[in-house]
């Protein structure tokens, strides 16, 4: 009991918001400088190529980005939320979930804030919002759930194939280009449009760009389909992790 006790308190005090950004002069600020300065490094990049095509091209990256933003920095954190607590795994009697859900938790809020910052330049700049602004905690907590499901996967498979983040990182890069963050659909070619939105990572950031941008309603279709797809890669992340986990303490 009192090991579990002492558990809780060291995951509270884990790696939380304060921790990433300690000893560093901007803090926090550096989560809303980040997707800022990379999207003006964008912007500057394929302007040219894309602003005759795509309205608002400045806003456009920046709901890229920031919607990017939290499966890269969710995954990339999370995988390593097993093997860097090692002492909470071997010594303490805890939901072992519990250390991948509370990495997700952080990078979440950060999120939520970099959107935050979002909706006032979306004011600043005079874009209209809708009443389908109300899709956007759906679409996002959707989100959530698709990211820590992806999240528990890669943690519990980390413990025991500890190249895997590198891997990861490759795939992250790979999948950046193969989502529409700096560019629209329309420059996919049309014989590849349906293999291309079987992507959900696409179809959240287009939703988010619907509802944020263009104050349209998503379509039911995109809705079901992000949802659908949530659910089954929670359950498989689930499924891998509650087989893998019976081993975690001797491999670490």
């Amino acid at each position: 009991m009192f090991q579990a006790e002492d558990g809780i308190r060291d995951l509270v005090r884990s790696r939380g918001l304060g921790d990433v950004y300690k000893r560093q002069v901007l803090g926090f600020a550096w989560s809303l400088l980040n997707p800022l300065l990379l999207m003006l490094v964008l912007y500057l990049v394929f302007s040219r190529a894309f602003t005759t095509t795509q309205d608002n091209f400045a806003l456009y990256l920046l709901i890229g980005i920031v919607t990017w933003r939290f499966l890269n920095n969710g995954t990339s954190s999370s995988i390593r939320s097993i093997v860097g607590r090692a002492s909470l795994v071997t010594k303490v009697f805890i939901p072992r979930q519990v250390l991948v859900l509370s990495t997700v938790l952080s990078s979440f809020i950060s999120s939520l804030l970099e959107f935050l910052v979002l909706f006032c330049l979306l004011v600043f700049f005079g874009v209209d919002l809708s009443f389908n602004l109300l899709l956007f905690p759906f679409v996002t907590a959707v989100y959530f759930v698709m990211v820590y499901g992806l999240s528990l996967a890669l943690a519990s498979l980390y413990v025991y194939y500890r190249d895997l983040d590198q891997m990861w990182e490759v795939l992250l890069q790979l999948g950046f280009f193969l989502s529409p963050v700096v560019y629209p659909i329309t420059a996919v070619p049309e014989e590849y449009l349906k293999l291309y939105m079987l992507n959900p990572v696409t179809v959240v950031m287009q939703t988010n760009r619907e509802i944020l941008l263009y104050a349209q309603m998503a379509p039911a279709s995109s809705l079901l389909f992000i949802a659908l797809i949530a659910v089954i890669i929670l359950a498989a992340g689930s499924a891998i992790f509650n087989r893998l986990e019976r081993r975690f303490a001797e491999e670490l």
